[in-house]
């Protein structure tokens, strides 16, 4: 175990540093799929499809090639203070399994919002498994705070990687590289959101 938390704490202090002003937040969320990293990334590596497994996510269209630079429109489901997200693909490296966006528009407060989500390979209960690890910066919205601004950011990259989680593992399951795990039904509820 001692040996995993000094790997987790390399991967953040190589991938994950952000910077924050006084007037942003960043935070660092992870979890472990019991699933071989091909598979995640398979799903995670996914521009132009982030609703194979972002449960809010209903339709997504990149616009032009998909490369670095590249702009999609995300439409959002219900449930959330937005309908629609302009996302930027700043990174995307698929040796080191490294995703990185940015927002840069859309009909919400998630203003100079940017991500980095990198993918892992670990032992899990001796099998093939993943390390998922999702950092981001952004801005603190006129009227809330900082720990309310990430509590909400944080609890939508929780649920996203849950469903990640959820897919992949019965995905791994299907392919014969499972490890018996049933599917779970990903839900989300808070009562924390960025005040409109």
């Amino acid at each position: 175990m001692v040996l995993e938390e000094k790997m987790e704490a390399e991967y953040i202090e190589r991938f994950h540093k952000h910077q924050p002003t006084e007037y942003q937040c960043s935070s660092i969320v992870t979890n472990h799929i019991k699933a071989p990293t091909d598979i995640v990334w398979s799903l995670v590596r996914r521009f132009d499809q982030p609703q194979k497994y972002k449960p809010f996510v209903s339709r997504c269209t990149v616009l032009g090639d998909l490369e670095i630079g590249s702009v999609r429109e995300v439409d959002v489901k219900s449930g959330l203070p937005a309908t629609t997200s302009t996302e930027m693909l700043e990174l995307l490296d698929d040796e080191e399994h490294i995703l990185g966006i940015r927002i840069v528009g859309g009909d919400h407060r998630l203003k100079n919002y940017s991500s980095v989500i990198t993918v892992h390979p670990e032992i899990i209960d001796g099998r093939a498994g993943t390390l998922v690890i999702e950092s981001f910066l952004v801005d603190v919205p006129e009227g809330n705070t900082r720990d309310d601004t990430c509590y909400f950011v944080n609890a939508l990259i929780n649920c996203n990687l849950k469903a990640l989680a959820d897919v992949s593992e019965r995905m791994a399951v299907q392919d014969g590289n499972g490890n018996g795990i049933a599917s779970t039904t990903v839900t989300w509820a808070s009562s924390a959101y960025i005040k409109p």
